[in-house]
């Protein structure tokens, strides 16, 4: 590489070649050299002098219009701000790392070139290569930006004329694939494109920098928790093994702030590979997809009907016979064939009775709750756009009755987890975030129904885990007094909802004394394993795997086991 020595040095290579000086020969001194040699020192003198007399004046003008041009372009990147969990754990940080290019005027031999360079680096596309390369009257391209040192060393080694390292900002991501969705992604030039990244180039800032790195500034604490994040996604992966599932998905949400602990959707992301976050089979399920999610959606139900005032946990509603509504017909999978008590359709997951609260509210009161949750309009956190949430047109008696169980209408978990997150707090909304919040002071949310509701509300949910007869009871740890709600919806495909292919969820709070975290779990089209006892209901998957969770987190987050004889009562 011509003239590149002191480059090399300057980049930490080793320069294999050394160059002896030829002796100089004497040379015969002409008459008149000196005289000669004054005038061309003159010459030169007077022309600086002409050039910093052009650009004094260009200064004090103070014009914008000044054009630079260079045969070689500065390369540019951005410094970003590290990246740590709420602990101060390190997620995403800067390093340089070289990258190659090369000045297509001084390569010689460009087959050779070519042929050589695609032994150390095979995965470069040679047609391109030798498209730019051609190209003599160019003076700067890049071949390959951001190479392993190792890599960069043996190409430095093969000694190609025409070919240099420039030193760049890389962004690097220790833990591989940890929270890459909710970290997103960088391009080349080291910018956000996705995700906290992104975010972090709209609120915080980046700055461009040419040559060496500058000081990038405090770095930026997540709400995540490195132990949460890491637990959760584990008994994910551990769940779709054991079900044999096509995805999964979860979080963790602190109820009171809205700060996410932890957030994952399988199959994962490399937020060092930025294809990986285009491929549709690696969508963000939290908050870039819509899912019907079913029973859990009796929660809202449930909700509405107590803070209406119209019933009360223990209001005898009669079940016992299906709902029409047109040529449509609604019963409970598993009826009990007697009347039950609201607590009792909650906790047996009634559709009928779930169909009932609804329509004694009317459709006005029922979209009216729905605004009032935050579940019709579109969000947004740091991660970027939530997916929009999906409406019926219309709440004619068939909508309301199906609406009421958590059929059509979809949202993202995210959304979900928000509302339920308001219903359980004490009644009052949170926003979702994935920044660290400073203190632990309660966000001053809008009221959405009445502490007393939030508390008959918090009851069912332990009641629903901590009965025999409760759909949530595998989601039971023994100390931790966990609560929820199961969902198990069919999934819409041609000709109709598919029997089989189900979203089985599982939205769970803890302790349910003084609820303080939220935890939803969601196991997309499992199987009937024999982990499962030949069932895919969430009961038998996404309950025992929240439980699972919530046995590793409890104890991350301080949450203390105490003596569970003593229940909750309304």
């Amino acid at each position: 590489m011509r003239g590149a020595t002191r480059a090399r040095r300057d980049q930490g290579f080793s320069e294999p070649v050394s160059h002896r000086a030829l002796p100089l020969q004497p040379r015969h001194r002409e008459p008149g050299a000196g005289l000669r040699t004054r005038l061309v020192m003159l010459g030169m003198a007077l022309m600086f002098m002409s050039v910093a007399g052009q650009l004094a004046r260009l200064a004090a003008s103070n014009t914008s219009d000044m054009v630079v041009t260079l045969s070689e372009p500065i390369a540019r990147s951005y410094v970003r701000p590290d990246i740590h969990d709420r602990n101060g754990r390190l997620l995403a940080s800067d390093i340089e790392m070289p990258s190659l290019y090369a000045d297509p005027s001084l390569v010689q031999g460009l087959d050779n070139t070519i042929e050589q360079l695609s032994t150390v680096l095979p995965d470069i596309n040679r047609n391109e290569v030798r498209q730019v390369l051609s190209d003599r009257n160019r003076r700067f391209v890049w071949l390959k930006r951001g190479i392993a040192p190792k890599l960069a060393q043996e190409v430095h080694d093969l000694g190609l004329p025409g070919l240099e390292f420039r030193s760049e900002l890389r962004r690097a991501y220790p833990l591989e694939r940890l929270a890459g969705h909710v970290l997103g992604s960088v391009n080349v030039d080291n910018k956000g494109t996705g995700g906290i990244e992104r975010a972090i180039d709209e609120t915080v800032g980046v700055e461009a920098t040419h040559g060496a790195p500058t000081d990038a500034g405090l770095p930026v604490a997540l709400s995540l928790d490195l132990g949460v994040q890491y637990a959760l996604e584990d008994e994910l992966a551990q769940a779709m093994a054991r079900y044999e599932s096509k995805g999964a998905a979860g979080l963790v949400m602190d109820v009171r702030t809205g700060e996410m602990l932890g957030a994952v959707s399988l199959p994962g992301v490399d937020p060092a590979r930025s294809s990986e976050i285009l491929d549709p089979a690696r969508l963000d399920k939290i908050q870039g997809g819509t899912y019907e999610l079913g029973s859990v959606f009796k929660i809202f139900t449930v909700a509405m009907a107590l803070d209406g005032g119209s019933v009360k946990s223990d209001t005898v509603i009669d079940v016992t016979k299906p709902l029409t509504a047109g040529r449509f017909t609604f019963k409970d999978t598993h009826p009990k064939r007697r009347p039950l008590t609201v607590s009792e359709i909650f906790i047996y997951s009634s559709n009928v009775g779930s169909g009932m609260l609804a329509l004694a509210e009317g459709p006005q009161k029922q979209r009216a709750f729905l605004d009032k949750l935050g579940l019709t309009t579109p969000m947004r956190t740091e991660v970027g756009p939530v997916a929009a949430p999906q409406l019926p047109p219309k709440l004619g008696r068939a909508e309301q009755i199906t609406v009421s169980y958590g059929h059509g209408i979809a949202l993202t978990p995210i959304q979900f987890a928000a509302a339920t997150a308001a219903l359980i707090n004490g009644g009052t909304t949170v926003t979702p975030t994935y920044f660290r919040k400073r203190g632990e002071a309660p966000d001053a949310g809008r009221r959405v129904v009445s502490e007393e509701t939030s508390r008959s509300l918090s009851v069912l949910f332990r009641r629903n885990v901590a009965e025999q007869g409760g759909t949530g009871r595998r989601a039971d740890v023994p100390g931790y007094r966990v609560g929820g709600k199961t969902g198990t919806a069919e999934m819409p495909g041609r000709g109709g909802y598919q029997e089989k292919s189900v979203v089985a969820s599982f939205v769970a709070g803890f302790p349910m004394d003084e609820p303080k975290y939220l935890v939803m779990v969601l196991i997309f089209e499992p199987k009937g394993t024999d982990a499962a006892a030949g069932e895919v209901l969430a009961g038998r998957n996404a309950a025992p795997t929240a439980g699972n969770v919530i046995k590793r987190i409890a104890p991350l987050l301080g949450v203390r086991p105490v003596n569970d004889v003593a229940q909750l009562s309304d």
